[in-house]
């Protein structure tokens, strides 16, 4: 089984297939163009809705702000360039979403996701977490990944973007650079602030300064 958000092998790759539904686009054959872009949907709809849940925190909501950002990719794709990664266009489209839907909230509700609920792969998995399989260390991990999206959800704006998609979603600094519209160089200034002030909010929990015991 192929993972999420990849094509098959021998597959067009996301910028040829954004081309092709452009094309489709331009000359009124809107059937055809929806059809095909349903393909990069499904190629990167799992991870959309893992980083609107990081943000938006009920699955309810992050399954519609995934849904209201690929229409909005659909219906701006002809600003897209031939050239670009889709996935990094996309997800700034994305966060953006996100981002503007926390606002109108104007409160903060409390997580409900866990580390498991993101996924097999959920990058959650590499972040201080035991490698253990007990009872004991999968329960720590769970506490472990809820108590640091706390944690995050409590950094500034831009410092949980930045963490969020580079050390949960192991972008590239280039290519959150092109989702945030932040230069590099800053990029790393907000990590730097970020991680510091992580590692100030979990000094003193519990969960980050025990091991799972062995039996």
């Amino acid at each position: 089984m192929r993972p999420p958000g990849t094509a098959v092998a021998g597959a067009p790759g996301d910028v040829d297939v954004a081309a092709a539904v452009k094309s489709h686009l331009a000359a009124g054959e809107g059937a055809a163009a929806r059809e095909l872009y349903g393909e990069l949907v499904r190629r990167h709809q799992r991870k959309a809705t893992r980083i609107a849940l990081y943000y938006l925190r009920e699955s309810a909501e992050a399954d519609e702000a995934v849904q209201d950002a690929f229409v909005k990719a659909y219906t701006h794709l002809r600003d897209f360039e031939y050239g670009r990664s889709f996935e990094v266009w996309f997800t700034r489209i994305l966060v953006n979403s996100c981002l503007d839907r926390v606002k109108a909230r104007g409160r903060r509700a409390r997580w409900m996701i866990a580390a498991d609920d993101l996924g097999d792969a959920s990058p959650l998995d590499r972040v201080a977490v035991p490698r253990e399989s007990t009872p004991e260390a999968l329960a720590l991990r769970r506490e472990r990944g809820e108590r640091l999206m706390d944690a995050i959800a409590r950094l500034p704006e831009r410092q949980r973007t930045v963490v969020l998609l580079s050390q949960i979603e192991g972008s590239t600094t280039r290519e959150v650079s092109e989702v945030t519209g932040l230069r590099e160089t800053t990029i790393r200034v907000h990590l730097f602030r970020a991680l510091r002030r992580l590692r100030l909010l979990l000094a003193d929990d519990p969960a980050f300064g025990t091991a799972p015991t062995r039996n």
